[in-house]
């Protein structure tokens, strides 16, 4: 892949975007995003916020860079109509190859990923093992080190790195593949759902961690959620979508406010859970 300038290039930017599940075992091909327009500036956390089926994981697959056009891996989309482009990459016209070696500046955090992490590594191997993926030879001094910092920042006491994944609760797994995305130190986190099938308490906490490291390294994120509260919490820039289209685009209070579309209307309604905003805490 040829050199990116990433302090110049737009972490991503999508335009008139359609993504299609191939047709498969005698199911037909599925429109899951159609004619999508949006970008994510430099340092800037977005929420694609949409109810169960408006297509906002399809889409986070293609802003993590994880798509492409003609044959792609099982279950996942193709690019059948427009552009997505991630640091300058156009990923209608890369490689599977190509499109794999992003992921050492893309991080992504996909709905499972705490549940999928190997019960036979401990929480220090399942952080660490995206290194020495990318080099066998990595300084193992080193990556202790770096995973050491990343338990610490996501709220896990140090003792946790000894214990096997299957050991923690479902919210300790989630914050430890959080922590497991962010090891390359991406310059673009794309986080679907991180905070889904966790407790309120918990839910908060990732989101605290993904604010406070987004504070402090100064990534681009896309954050991938179904609740306004959560939404609010972390950015006060959403993207609303409904249908595999984009319905709403802006600052979070001026889209619910002016929104027309239905879904966004009844957004605007909806009572909030106990999520408390960064205004709130008083850190904003």
């Amino acid at each position: 892949m040829a050199a990116l300038d990433l302090d110049m290039a737009s972490p991503v930017t999508t335009s008139d975007l359609s993504l299609e599940y191939p047709a498969h075992s005698g199911h037909a091909a599925l429109r899951a995003v159609d004619g999508v327009t949006l970008s994510v500036a430099p340092g800037e956390i977005v929420a694609v916020l949409g109810e169960s089926g408006s297509g906002k994981s399809t889409l986070a697959q293609a802003l993590a860079g994880l798509v492409g056009r003609g044959r792609t891996p099982e279950g996942r989309p193709r690019i059948v109509g427009g552009t997505v482009s991630v640091f300058g990459q156009d990923m209608a016209r890369s490689s599977i190859r190509r499109r794999d070696r992003l992921s050492s500046i893309v991080g992504y955090l996909a709905q499972d990923d705490g549940e999928a992490l190997s019960p036979d590594l401990t929480v220090g191997e399942a952080i660490a093992e995206p290194i020495y993926l990318r080099d066998r030879r990595f300084d193992r001094r080193e990556a202790g080190r770096v995973t050491a910092a990343l338990v610490d920042a996501v709220h896990l006491p140090l003792s946790t790195m000894l214990k096997q994944t299957w050991e923690l609760s479902s919210g300790q797994r989630q914050r430890v593949a959080l922590a497991r995305s962010l090891v390359l130190e991406p310059r673009l986190l794309v986080a679907d759902e991180p905070a889904r099938g966790v407790d309120v308490l918990v839910r908060q906490a990732v989101l605290d961690v993904i604010r406070n490291l987004h504070a402090d390294r100064q990534f681009s994120a896309v954050v991938v959620t179904s609740s306004v509260a959560e939404a609010r919490a972390i950015t006060d820039r959403v993207a609303v979508m409904r249908g595999g289209r984009l319905v709403g685009h802006g600052n979070v209070d001026e889209v619910l406010r002016d929104g027309l579309d239905p879904y966004v209307k009844v957004l605007s309604s909806t009572s909030p859970i106990d999520i408390i905003t960064p205004e709130e805490r008083g850190d904003a």
